[in-house]
């Protein structure tokens, strides 16, 4: 039995199986059949040239960029699910890449101007697409922005989706601030939009949100948002809405469960607030902290700044006593959130598989 480990900034040798098991602290990994450590191949550095730290992560962001300036989907302008995807679009994914074209500006790699034209066409591009009570669908055509199905029953409005393509767009609107036509109707048209939400109907007249709604099946999915995940900023956006928030019941009640989301044990040596056990794929830690600042930010349930610091401690943490026997696994080579591997497509990667799977993937992402 083999255990991959798949990562590819710049580029790293894939490796196979390799350490002992170290019981430590650490739950019984379930193994079975111990890993053949003979299939480990040699970790092999290629990078042209030795680069500092601020070199790297600039070419980082200037190759991240292409995906959502180079790749968009060519009539929407919105991001592509994947390589793969064709004129298949993403929401949240697009916000995302919204996030990336406003850095790309900043950093000086792409013209203010023609990232607002870009932008402007996408906004109107959503105006006409789909919608299913003010929120967008997770997939739609770039053609014709209509829904497509990203399950049987997920054929109809996400809200969490939605919430990460809004704060997108927000960010562009907060961004984009002078006083010119093209960046006046910019924010206009982010204004339209983002009210449009029915954030409060999604309460389908309960103290929590729920993630689904389609006009074939409603509710019918009954995923209702309980924290703690990467949803945060769905609730926030929706205590926030002009037009349509929710109440400060279905914040406490529904997304922290009256405190249920905390945690507070001790993983090594470190103290949990939130989430499950060893803290679960680093994506919860990501996505609502690309517009909410965790600086100071704090409730009734945690330090948020000091949430996401314990988190990605654990999880590195995790990587260098590699529980599960996986090869190259080290203080350098860590990470494990959400995204596609070699074994089972898209997937979930966690800690000890707990909210995922750990199958030796690691994902570039998550350590950035």
């Amino acid at each position: 039995m083999y255990r991959p480990l798949i990562t590819s900034l710049f580029i790293f040798i894939v490796g196979w199986a390799g350490c002992s098991k170290d019981p430590g602290e650490d739950p019984d990994n379930g193994n079975g059949t111990p890993p053949d450590t003979t299939l480990c191949y040699t970790l092999e550095r290629e990078v042209a040239e030795d680069l500092t730290g601020d070199e790297l992560l600039d070419i980082v962001q200037q190759q991240t960029l292409k995906y959502f300036w180079d790749f968009a989907e060519p009539n929407s302008g919105m991001a592509r699910e994947r390589n793969t995807s064709g004129n298949l679009v993403t929401t949240g994914g697009t916000g995302f890449g919204i996030m990336a074209m406003i850095a790309g500006v900043d950093r000086g790699f792409l013209p203010r101007d023609t990232v607002v034209g870009r932008l402007l066409h996408m906004f109107n591009f959503l105006q006409k697409a789909d919608r299913h009570h003010g929120a967008w669908p997770h997939w739609l055509n770039g053609i014709t922005g209509e829904t497509i199905a990203f399950s049987p029953q997920d054929d109809g409005g996400d809200l969490v989706e939605t919430s990460f393509l809004v704060q997108g767009m927000i960010a562009a609107r907060e961004y984009f601030s002078l006083e010119n036509q093209r960046e006046d109707s910019l924010r206009a048209l982010v204004d339209t939009l983002w009210y449009g939400v029915e954030w409060d109907w999604y309460r389908n007249g309960e103290n929590v949100l729920y993630w689904h709604w389609s006009p074939n099946h409603g509710f019918g999915m009954g995923h209702a948002i309980r924290g703690w995940n990467e949803a945060l900023i769905t609730y926030v956006l929706a205590a926030s809405s002009p037009a349509h928030p929710i109440n400060r019941e279905t914040y406490e009640q529904g997304w922290a469960g009256g405190g249920q989301m905390a945690n507070g044990g001790v993983f090594y040596n470190l103290e949990l607030p939130l989430g499950p056990n060893f803290g679960g794929p680093l994506f919860f830690a990501h996505y609502s902290f690309l517009g909410l600042d965790p600086r100071g930010l704090q409730d009734q349930y945690a330090d948020y700044f000091e949430q996401n610091r314990v988190h990605s401690l654990i999880n590195h943490e995790y990587a260098i006593r590699n529980p599960m026997d996986f090869c190259l696994y080290n203080d350098s080579i860590w990470g494990l959130t959400a995204s596609d591997d070699p074994l089972v497509g898209y997937s979930a990667h966690a800690p000890f598989g707990i909210w995922g799977i750990d199958n030796g993937t690691i994902t570039p992402t998550a350590a950035l």
